[in-house]
C-alpha cells in the first residue's frame, strides 16, 4: 500500500526521456519555447526572440527578450511577476544578441547592492553609486518600487517577521533609468526554530488505513519513541485534503491516533503524497489553493512538521506541479512559522537524480523556506545499503551546498534519511543492525530528520516477503523503532 517506487536506477534513463519529450513538446506549442542555436545565428541583429511575460511556462534553453537584450532559460520554470530575466540569475542567463547598450546619458547600473541589516519588519539596504549624471535611486522588489532616495542606501519597512524578500536597485535621470544591480535576497528576524538545535525526533511512518496498524500508545510506551510521521494526506476530490484521500481530518482512526500520541507526550509530522493515489499537487489549481489545502490539515491536526512526500511522474517530475508545491510551501511557513516545511524525495546511490537536483535548485530559486531535505535511499537494487545510503546522502550535500552555498555542517543540518526497514520492494535488505549504523552516521554529520517504512512493518516475519504488515526477515517487534527513538 505504501507503493513507493520502481527503482530510481531505472527511472533515471525514463526521467532523461520523458524530460526530452517534455521539452520537444513545449517546442512544438509554445510560441516562448527554445530557439535552436543555428536558428538563432542566422537571424538578424534584431532579435526575434519572443518577450518575456509573467505566468508562462518556459523549458530549459527556451529564449526571450526583456530591456533589449537576450536570454536563455537556464532551467525549467513558470515564470511569476517579480523574475524578470535580469533579477534571477538562478532562471535566466544573458545570451548574445539584443541591444544591451543603456539609452545615451543614462546612468549605469549600480553595482554591489547589498544588506545591511534587517529586523523583524525591515531591511536596510547599500550599493555602490552608479557611473554618469544621478538623480537618484528606486529599489524594486520584481516590478514593484519599494523605495526610493538620493542617497546610495534604503530601508525598506513595514515587512513581516520571518519573510523573504528580493530586491534590485536602478539609477535614474532625466534621460531614464539604468538597468538594474544584482540581486540581493534577504530574510527578516523573527524565524522561530520550533525544536531548539534543528533536530527533529526520530519519526517512523505510520499509516492508519494499512498493514495492521498497531495502536501508536502501545508502541511508544515499548519503544520510547516519541513522534510518528502520519500518512498520507490525498485529494478526496479536487483540492479538498483527506487521509488517503476518503477518511476525514478529524473523527476517524487517523485522528484518534493521533490523539493517543500528543496524549502521551507525543508529536506528529504529517505527510502529503506518497507513490501513488490522487494528490492535492496536482489537483490544486494554483499555489494558494496548495497552500489553503494544507492550511485545512495543519488547522485540524497541529502538526509540528508537515512533510510533502514528492514522488512519481504526477508531481516530482512534472516541473510545472513542483513548482506551484514549492511556492505554495512559501506560504504555508509564512503563515505557520512554527512548524516544520520537509520535502522528501527518491535519490540514486550517488544523490538526488535530475529531477531531486530541479527541486532543490528551484526552491532556492524561489526562496522556498525548507527546513529539512530528506531522501529515500533504497529501491535502487542496493547490495550494500549502508555504503549506498551514505554516498547517496553525501551527494544530497553537495547538491545543496552547490545551490545555497553552504557549509558541510550547514548541509547536513537541513538533511534527512527515511529507509525500509527489512525488505525493500527491490529486496534489498536493512537488518536492525544496519539501520543502528545508518542512525549512528545519521546523528555524527548532525542530519535532522529520520523516519523510515514503516511502523506497520516493524514486526518479524522471516521468509514472508515484502508485504505491509511485517519486514520479511528476522526481528524482535518495534525493534527498528527502538533504534529510531534513539535519533
Amino acid at each position: 500500500m505504501r507503493r513507493r517506487r520502481t527503482p530510481l536506477v531505472l527511472l533515471a534513463a525514463v526521467a532523461t526521456a520523458s524530460a526530452a519529450l517534455t521539452a520537444g513538446a513545449a517546442t512544438a506549442n509554445s510560441a516562448t519555447a527554445a530557439v535552436p542555436a543555428d536558428t538563432a545565428l542566422r537571424r538578424s541583429a534584431v532579435s526575434a526572440a519572443a518577450p518575456w511575460q509573467a505566468w508562462t511556462a518556459y523549458a530549459t534553453g527556451a529564449r526571450v527578450t526583456y530591456g533589449g537584450a537576450d536570454y536563455e532559460a537556464v532551467q525549467g520554470h513558470t515564470s511569476q511577476p517579480g523574475w524578470e530575466p535580469p533579477n534571477v540569475p538562478a532562471l535566466w542567463r544573458r545570451v548574445t544578441g539584443g541591444d544591451p547598450t543603456p539609452q545615451p546619458g543614462v546612468p549605469g547600473a549600480p553595482a554591489n547592492l547589498h544588506s545591511t541589516g534587517k529586523t523583524g519588519n525591515s531591511i536596510s539596504l547599500a550599493w555602490n553609486a552608479s557611473s554618469g549624471t544621478v538623480s537618484g535611486y528606486r529599489v524594486y522588489e520584481g516590478g514593484a518600487q519599494r523605495a526610493q532616495t538620493a542617497g546610495t542606501g534604503a530601508t525598506v519597512s513595514g515587512l513581516g517577521a520571518c519573510t523573504t524578500h528580493t530586491y534590485t536597485v536602478k539609477a535614474y535621470n532625466a534621460q531614464g533609468e539604468s538597468a538594474a544591480s544584482g540581486p540581493v535576497t534577504v530574510t527578516t528576524d523573527g524565524c522561530v526554530d520550533p525544536q531548539p538545535g534543528g533536530r527533529m525526533p526520530g519519526a517512523p511512518y505510520l499509516y492508519m488505513g494499512w498493514g495492521n496498524p498497531p495502536s501508536p500508545a502501545a508502541v511508544m510506551s515499548a519503544t520510547g519513541v516519541t513522534s510518528f510521521t502520519m500518512a498520507f494526506i490525498l485529494s478526496s476530490g479536487g483540492c479538498t485534503p483527506a487521509w488517503d484521500g476518503n477518511r476525514p481530518l478529524t473523527g476517524g482512526a487517523d485522528a484518534q491516533a493521533i490523539s493517543q500520541i500528543k496524549a502521551a507526550g507525543g508529536s506528529v509530522q504529517i505527510s502529503f503524497g506518497g507513490w501513488q493515489g490522487n494528490k492535492l499537487g496536482p489537483n490544486c489549481a494554483t499555489p494558494q489553493a496548495f497552500a489553503g489545502a494544507v492550511q485545512q490539515v495543519i488547522d485540524a491536526v497541529g502538526p509540528a512538521v508537515v512533510d510533502f512526500d514528492i514522488e512519481n511522474t504526477d508531481e516530482f517530475e512534472n516541473h510545472t506541479v513542483q513548482d506551484r508545491i514549492l511556492n505554495g510551501l512559501k506560504i504555508v511557513k509564512q503563515n505557520n512559522p512554527n512548524v516544520k516545511v520537509v520535502v522528501t524525495f527518491g535519490t540514486t546511490t550517488t544523490g538526488p537524480n535530475t529531477h531531486g537536483l530541479r527541486l532543490i535548485n528551484q526552491a532556492r530559486a524561489l526562496n522556498v523556506p525548507i527546513d529539512n531535505y530528506t531522501i529515500m535511499p533504497f529501491d535502487f537494487g542496493a547490495s550494500d545499503i549502508y555504503r549506498d545510503t551514505v554516498n547517496a546522502a553525501e551527494g544530497l550535500k553537495n547538491a545543496l551546498k552547490a545551490a545555497h552555498g553552504w557549509s558541510d555542517a550547514q548541509a547536513y543540518a537541513r538533511m534527512g534519511i527515511s529507509g525500509m526497514n527489512g525488505l525493500s520492494d527491490q529486496q534489498e535488505l536493512t537488518t536492525p543492525a544496519t539501520w543502528r549504523q545508518i542512525t549512528d552516521w545519521a546523528k555524527s554529520k548532525g542530519l535532522t530528520r529520520l523516519a523510515y517504512w514503516s511502523v506497520n512493518r516493524d514486526r518479524g516475519c522471516p521468509g514472508g516477503g515484502v508485504t505491509s504488515n511485517c519486514s520479511g526477515i528476522s526481528q524482535a517487534d518495534w525493534e527498528f523503532t527502538r533504534i529510531t527513538a534513539g535519533f
